[in-house]
């Protein structure tokens, strides 16, 4: 388990005033007011599964196809992938996160205006996760969730700024819990299965929360999100209470997925130059990590020093929404994230959608 303290908010004071029809404190210095990511804290579950056991795996239930050795590693560099306990749900995986979140932050359950829950993994369809999150951490505030794939942090932190802009909320946690290992398809009958079902097996599972604040200081600075929605296809995990006649698990077609993100980085790179900003001459890089040559690859595209970015992929596999609050906890561990440091997120998630956020830490 890892969690880091954050500096604390800029010290924004102000009065408070009752919700109407609520009852529950309303933020009202939200003019002039900014929001600032004050805390961020992440779960690691203790168990472990290697590349070579993945694949092992896939032959064992899979005996009439032909794994080649090391394949998992060649594809996508990883080394090994975080695995839950069985039993273990997203919200159990949210809800340690962001136990941790509010201890390291000094702050009480009922000092939370609100809960966002952001993740592609999620308990139940009815009610809305962050409900389940908050009976088990103690949180009173109101709730609701967000979901754009690997994006739904991102844009949970997107909400949370301009909620906290507008005056509604003062102190909003996000909380993601994923389970991708649970998504992994095991038993294929063709190549074609294999190559739509590879990457399946890579998904890592993690608890991550942040701690979003008003502050008299700018934090969250400037963000853009764009997307290509005819893409959506090319990576889908359908609902199979609701949509009949389709394959359970995660299909990803690779070279669709790839296609599908043409000309976004190009807009992203665009708007960057707009804002004035190189990202090599920032602190920090996040960037959502799907596999190691994918990083790679989006780097030399956006011209990024690729060592601006911190790697996670190859020790927790692709823990989908968790990755970029997975960055900001281990730059935080290794020194490389402090007060003042500026820093850009890049989120890509399936649809297409991609979002780039500035925030000064």
């Amino acid at each position: 388990m890892t969690a880091m303290a954050a500096a604390p908010a800029g010290g924004l004071s102000g009065a408070r005033e009752r919700d109407a029809g609520s009852g529950r404190p309303r933020w009202a210095g939200g003019r002039g007011a900014y929001s600032r990511i004050t805390q961020v804290a992440v779960h690691l579950p203790a168990g472990r599964q290697s590349a070579q056991a993945v694949e092992e795996t896939l032959r064992e239930h899979s005996p009439s196809l032909r794994v080649p050795a090391g394949l998992v590693r060649r594809l996508f560099g990883l080394e090994e992938r975080l695995v839950a306990p069985e039993g273990e749900l997203p919200s159990d995986l949210a809800a340690r996160a962001v136990d941790l979140l509010l201890d390291r932050a000094g702050v009480e359950p009922g000092q939370i205006d609100l809960l966002l829950f952001a993740a592609v993994s999620a308990d139940v369809q009815e009610p809305a996760n962050g409900h389940v999150v908050a009976a088990k951490t103690g949180l009173t505030c109101p709730v609701f969730d967000i979901s754009n794939a690997c994006n739904s942090v991102l844009n949970a932190l997107e909400v949370a700024d301009a909620f906290i802009r507008g005056g509604r909320y003062r102190r909003i946690v996000i909380a993601c819990g994923e389970l991708g290992t649970r998504f992994s398809r095991w038993s294929l009958s063709s190549q074609d299965d294999l190559r739509t079902a590879i990457a399946s097996v890579t998904g890592g599972d993690m608890g991550a929360a942040l701690l979003v604040e008003a502050s008299t200081e700018p934090g969250i600075t400037a963000s853009v999100f764009l997307a290509n929605s005819q893409g959506w296809p090319a990576a889908t995990l359908f609902n199979p209470h609701q949509v009949q006649n389709k394959p359970l698990g995660l299909h990803i077609d690779p070279a669709r997925l790839l296609a599908s993100f043409h000309d976004l980085d190009i807009q992203a790179g665009q708007w960057l130059k707009e804002q004035g900003v190189n990202p090599n001459e920032l602190g920090l890089v996040c960037v959502h990590q799907p596999s190691v040559p994918f990083v790679r690859t989006f780097c030399e595209r956006m011209g990024i020093d690729v060592n601006t970015v911190v790697p996670t992929f190859a020790h927790t596999g692709n823990v989908s929404a968790a990755t970029l609050p997975l960055q900001l906890a281990r730059a935080l561990d290794e020194g490389r994230l402090r007060r003042g440091t500026r820093v850009a997120l890049f989120g890509l998630a399936s649809g297409a959608s991609v979002g780039v956020m500035l925030i000064d830490w």
